[in-house]
């Protein structure tokens, strides 16, 4: 099942089950989208697709696949690196990128696996991660290199927290049609150019673990959004680097979910 976000011409903001089988439309959802069961067969048309969530907190892994971390030259964590991104930098698919009027000059991309949770955790095990989660998303974690590492000293959260920095999309696929997360290719082309490509079982810290080990330190309600960690490939560890312009076309690609495409321009 695929879970959209989207403006209705007549309703405004809603939650809807995306039709396949009738491009640009969903079947509504009244209240929360972690119950399915409140989905009606009131079809409405799509206007415009949003980000599938509107996070109650979004939580980041920094460095979780290996060669990532060799190409900037971090050591293989022993316990997840948690960074927070600011919830208004969310955007949706097909929405632009903005490159900041204040700076930054390096801003980077980064597709990442988005985890979406379903169900209030705390201090669960792996093993019981799974019936937590509700679905999965595409991400990039838009990224302000010369403030995350200069001007903010390794302070990771303002250089990753400008708006439209997290964009997600195109639609949350629920659990029951991804039987191994832990297994997807995932990619990110540039203007056509694949610079990434890779796949999620090189990650360091597995979906389950994730989840587990963030019930550790916090509570994760329903809505909360976890960005899993990005591959090697990210502009910054490029010889020359590779930075976000106006007029590119940055994209996300990842097996079983779909494409998360959006343009960059200038802030005005």
């Amino acid at each position: 099942m695929k879970i959209v976000r989207f403006v209705s011409k007549k309703r405004g903001i809603l939650y809807g089950v995306y039709d396949e089988r009738r491009p640009g439309t969903a079947e509504s959802i009244e209240g929360d989208p972690w119950n399915t069961a409140n989905s009606g067969d009131r079809e409405e048309r799509i206007e415009q697709l949003l980000a599938p969530v509107a996070p109650v907190n979004i939580l980041a892994l920094g460095v979780n696949y290996r060669k990532h971390g060799d190409e900037i030259a971090l050591s293989v964590p022993v316990e997840p690196i948690l960074f927070l991104k600011a919830t208004s930098s969310v955007t949706g698919p097909d929405h632009s990128i903005l490159l900041p009027a204040a700076g930054p000059d390096q801003v980077d991309y980064e597709a990442e696996l988005a985890v979406v949770i379903g169900k209030t955790a705390k201090n669960i095990s792996p093993a019981e991660a799974p019936e937590y989660i509700f679905g999965y998303t595409c991400a990039n974690d838009v990224s302000a290199r010369d403030w995350q590492f200069e001007r903010q000293k390794d302070q990771w959260a303002r250089g990753k927290s400008f708006d439209t920095f997290c964009p997600l999309g195109p639609w949350i696929v629920t659990k029951d049609e991804i039987e191994n997360p832990d297994d997807l290719a995932i990619r990110a082309v540039l203007n056509g150019k694949t610079l990434q490509e890779s796949r999620t079982s090189e990650m360091i810290f597995d979906v389950r673990t994730i989840v587990s080990r963030l019930s550790r330190s916090m509570t994760l309600h329903p809505g909360t959004v976890i960005l899993t960690g990005t591959p090697e490939g990210v502009g910054f560890g490029r010889r020359p680097p590779v930075f976000l312009k106006p007029g590119d076309e940055i994209r996300v690609e990842i097996e079983k979910i779909g494409i998360l495409s959006n343009r960059v321009i200038a802030e005005s």
